[in-house]
C-alpha cells in the first residue's frame, strides 16, 4: 500500500511541473533545477532571464542576468565578463535604467557611476520633478516627449582605477549636460588605502558561490 501512495505522489508532482510548464513558449532548466529563459505564449519575455553575448570585432563577450516582466527588463540586472567576474550592476523601471549603476574594473574597484531616469514608455509624454542645478533643494516641474528610453540624470561619477578616487564628474538633467568637473589629487598613502577597498556590491558578490556560470538547457513544450 506504501508503495502506491509513493508512486501517487510522484504522479501527482510530476503533473504539477507539466501544467506548470505548459504557460509557457519555451523555457530554459538551470543547473540547480530552476526555469530560466520563459518566454509566454504571447512571445514575451517573463521571469529570471540569462544572457550570452559572446565577443564580436573586438568587443568582450559577457553575460547579464536578472528579471523581465512583460518583455521588459525590471530591477535589478547584474554584468559578468566571461570568466564570471562581476562587471556591472544595473537597475531598470518599465525596461528601461532607472537610478544608479555602477561598473567594476577586473580587481573589483569601481570604475563609473551613472545615473538614469526612466520614462514610461506607455505614455507619450511624461511629467517630472527634478532638482534646480543651480539652486539645490528648489525643484522644478518638466514635461517631456517620451520616446521610450531612458534620460541621463544626476552625477556621473567616474573615478581612477588606480586610486579609487574621483577623476571626475557629470551633472545631467534630463539628458542635458549641466556641469562637467574635474578632480586633480596627488596621489598619497590615503589614495593607495582608498584603492584596497572594494564596492559593497563587490564585495556580497565575492561573498556567493562562485564564478557563476549559470548552467541550463533547452526546454519547450512544443
Amino acid at each position: 500500500m506504501r508503495p502506491l501512495i509513493i508512486l501517487v505522489c510522484m504522479a501527482v508532482l510530476q503533473l504539477a511541473a507539466l501544467k506548470g510548464y505548459s504557460q509557457w513558449k519555451s523555457f530554459m532548466i538551470g543547473a540547480k533545477g530552476d526555469t530560466l529563459n520563459c518566454v509566454d505564449k504571447q512571445d514575451k519575455k517573463q521571469g529570471r532571464w540569462v544572457n550570452h553575448f559572446d565577443e564580436v570585432r573586438g568587443e568582450p563577450g559577457f553575460e547579464e542576468e536578472g528579471v523581465y516582466k512583460d518583455d521588459r527588463k525590471e530591477g535589478t540586472w547584474r554584468l559578468y565578463n566571461l570568466g564570471g567576474d562581476l562587471t556591472g550592476v544595473e537597475f531598470y523601471k518599465w525596461g528601461n535604467k532607472d537610478g544608479t549603476c555602477q561598473y567594476f574594473g577586473m580587481n573589483g574597484t569601481l570604475l563609473r557611476e551613472e545615473s538614469w531616469r526612466a520614462l514610461n514608455p506607455n505614455k507619450q509624454f511624461d511629467t517630472l520633478t527634478v532638482e534646480d542645478v543651480d539652486h539645490l533643494d528648489k525643484y522644478k516641474t518638466v514635461i517631456v516627449k517620451n520616446e521610450g528610453v531612458a534620460l541621463k540624470d544626476g552625477e556621473w561619477k567616474f573615478y581612477d582605477p588606480m586610486t579609487g578616487m574621483i577623476d571626475r564628474t557629470e551633472v545631467y538633467t534630463l539628458g542635458k549636460l549641466e556641469k562637467r568637473g574635474g578632480v586633480q589629487r596627488k596621489a598619497g598613502p590615503a589614495d593607495s588605502a582608498r584603492a584596497v577597498a572594494k564596492p559593497e556590491e563587490v564585495l556580497e558578490f565575492e561573498k556567493k558561490t562562485g564564478k557563476k556560470k549559470v548552467k541550463v538547457q533547452n526546454g519547450s513544450t512544443y
